[in-house]
């Protein structure tokens, strides 16, 4: 996981509502794109960002890439922003 890549898909807000639109569970990127007033070309280079940094996964499903959230990343970046604050942990 590279930090860098992490915050700078987390610091647009088109990326961070589709992270939330994921939570809902796996989607294709068509899917994703009704969520929005963007191109699907838009959002394809969104989910690109996200998928470098790790925050999404995708599969393909027949004609269809399915995207869903990976927590594990934004787990980590919770443990790390959790030690910076002195949080202890378990």
């Amino acid at each position: 996981m590279s930090l860098q890549n992490t915050l700078r898909a987390l610091a647009d807000p088109i990326r961070r509502e589709i992270l939330n639109i994921l939570k809902e569970g796996p989607m294709s990127a068509g899917e994703i794109t009704d969520h929005f007033d963007v191109t699907a070309a838009s959002i394809s280079r969104h989910l690109s960002v996200l998928k470098e940094a790790d925050l999404i996964r995708d599969t393909r499903e027949g004609k269809f890439i399915i995207y869903e959230i990976n927590t594990s990343v934004l787990e980590e970046i919770m443990l790390w922003i959790s030690e910076l604050k002195g949080e202890e942990h378990d």
